[in-house]
């Protein structure tokens, strides 16, 4: 949708409920749409991809600048994540955005982030990152499901890097019927292929130099599926014993049903297409990548040959 009511004032910067629920009443009683980004801030091309779907999908384009404490395990690097507010706050202005809510920690969970009360997806955020990040997508899914509850977006754009994290947040919304839209931007990339995330500061240039194998190993490991190579759990550990070569520790590379992470099934069946995502998470250095790649295996028939038929 295009975006037919342009900005005519500065970008609003909300730290408290109160001021972003004025905001919203203004532009609800303007009957405009509204596009969630929500972020933890550090913003880099990424992001600004996400706000600028965000323009074309709604009137207003509302970013959020929250480093959420409960999605973060014992060990991790809340601490230390990057923070970047006044940075990410003119990068927001220059591109666009309407309105950034960035409140305290206090602002949101006013009786502390002990005993708060959960939102889970069970049959998603046990798996793949949520195995090795216990709770990770818990913390996920209950500051999304209040983020929305505050803003009560049309849509709410998120990036396609985060394939689990995507999955659980639609699953989340559909169940408790939020109402919200969830679109999936592709991921941005640096030109050899490596995934923008904020954690890529951690990298060293020596790991940065190795970081793009955790792409090229995931499209080697999709080619081989697409091509018909029977043994998906061979061809994962193949792909795990390349990341490794590579100087990385992978905690997974696996090939899942791209719309409920089940494994899939091997062969693929007679009919088909088969929508698979590879995924991996891997450590490089300090910093834990993630990265997916969607595609599709065309069905196998009768006579156990692949279908030669073209990926849509």
């Amino acid at each position: 949708m295009p975006r037919t009511a342009p900005r005519t004032t500065p970008m609003r910067c909300l730290r408290r409920i109160a001021e972003l629920r004025e905001c919203l009443a203004e532009w609800r009683r303007r009957e405009l749409r509204v596009a969630l980004v929500p972020t933890m801030g550090n913003l880099h091309r990424g992001h600004l991809a996400l706000l600028r779907r965000a323009r074309r999908e709604a009137e207003r384009a509302l970013a959020t600048i929250f480093v959420n404490p409960i999605q973060f395990g014992p060990g991790e690097d809340y601490a230390e994540y990057p923070r970047t507010p006044e940075r990410d706050l003119e990068l927001l202005r220059e591109h666009g955005a309407d309105a950034v809510f960035l409140p305290q920690t206090e602002e949101l969970f006013p009786h502390g982030t002990e005993g708060h009360t959960q939102v889970r997806a069970p049959e998603l955020d046990g798996i793949l990152c949520g195995a090795s990040r216990p709770g990770h997508f818990a913390g996920v899914a209950t500051i999304v499901a209040k983020l929305f509850g505050l803003t009560r977006p049309d849509v709410a754009v998120f990036g396609l890097k985060d394939y689990q994290q995507l999955l659980v947040i639609r699953r989340m919304a559909a169940d408790l019927a939020l109402g919200a839209r969830i679109v999936a931007e592709p991921t941005a990339r640096e030109a050899d292929g490596l995934a923008l995330s904020s954690r890529n500061a951690y990298l060293s240039p020596p790991e940065r130099a190795a970081a793009p194998a955790l792409y090229r190993t995931l499209e080697r490991l999709a080619g081989r599926v697409r091509d018909g190579a029977r043994g998906l759990q061979a061809l994962e550990e193949r792909a795990r014993e390349e990341l490794a070569a590579a100087g990385f520790r992978p905690e997974y590379v696996s090939v899942r049903d791209a719309r409920t992470l089940a494994p899939p099934a091997d062969p693929a069946p007679a009919r088909g297409p088969q929508r698979l995502v590879a995924l991996a998470a891997a450590r490089l250095g300090k910093a834990r990548l993630i990265d997916c790649l969607p595609f599709e295996r065309q069905a196998t028939p009768p006579d156990g040959s692949p279908e030669q038929q073209p990926v849509k």
